[in-house]
């Protein structure tokens, strides 16, 4: 069977229209199934739009929330750091502070060991060896008895900074030219190198109290002459007051400037022998 015949018998049997012409399209029912495919499908696919851009805002805002928790992350991290070095500083200031205390501890215990072997000693106010201190000529320097020490005071403002145990400028040879009259009249006498302060709190963290002060600025004297040479370590002890002990009244700023002051004191006992 050749081609035109194959095209003729096809023809053939294909249903005849009302009009007696051939219908080759498809059939109303066939058209109805395939608009509704259609309409399926542009609402599955407004449906998948929708779902997309939904997802795309969440993925926005989950971004958003991210780069959020990068940045508190990083505070964090900052704030950890922080907060290690101000550890690390404390620790190496307490180390410090218990370095210092060893040493306060050492020289309050000869103190004591010394009181123990008073026997009735005295310095008296009209001891010859009172007038032949010079650091009663020194501009500033005030030297008084009390009871029986002799107490050779030097204002703190001179000697260190402001709320600092870091000598002044010039307080080094003041310090030195004091401790060595005493030790030129008074050479086996005990000493003592007392501080003292005012009433005001320090605001330090280095210093936070003004005993804490007071000693750190009597054993930077302590060190000062025994480095020097200027008197022997076993004829000294130090000892920080802080405010207890004023001379006068913290109520005006002149007060409170007399009252913050470094005392070698020069008590009655007597270096032991050895």
């Amino acid at each position: 069977m050749n081609r035109r015949l194959f095209i003729a018998v096809a023809l053939l049997s294909l249903p005849a229209s009302g009009c007696g012409r051939l219908s080759l399209g498809p059939s109303p029912h066939a058209q109805a199934a395939v608009q509704q495919q259609m309409q399926t499908l542009a609402q599955q696919n407004q449906e998948f739009q929708s779902r997309a851009a939904s997802l795309d805002r969440n993925n926005q805002e989950l971004e958003s929330l991210l780069a959020q928790s990068r940045q508190q992350v990083q505070l964090l991290n900052d704030e950890l750091s922080a907060t290690r070095q101000q550890l690390q500083t404390a620790t190496d200031q307490l180390l410090a502070m218990r370095s210092d205390n060893d040493q306060l501890r050492t020289q309050s215990a000869q103190l004591v060991a010394t009181a123990q072997q008073r026997a009735g000693a005295e310095i008296r106010s009209n001891n010859t060896l009172l007038k032949n201190l010079a650091v009663k000529q020194m501009p500033g320097i005030e030297v008084r008895q009390d009871g029986d020490v002799v107490r050779v005071e030097a204002p703190a403002d001179r000697v260190f900074m402001p709320g600092s145990n870091y000598l002044q400028n010039g307080a080094e040879q003041l310090l030195v030219s004091i401790a060595a009259d005493l030790r030129q009249n008074f050479p086996d006498h005990i000493i003592g190198i007392e501080g003292h302060t005012d009433d005001s709190p320090t605001h330090s963290q280095q210093f936070p109290t003004n005993h804490h002060l007071s000693a750190a600025q009597a054993l930077a004297a302590y060190n000062l002459l025994v480095q020097k040479g200027t008197m022997a370590a076993n004829q000294l002890f130090v000892i920080g007051h802080g405010a207890n002990h004023p001379v006068v009244s913290n109520a005006s700023e002149a007060g409170k400037a007399r009252n913050r002051r470094l005392e070698l004191v020069v008590y009655p006992e007597r270096v032991s022998a050895r």
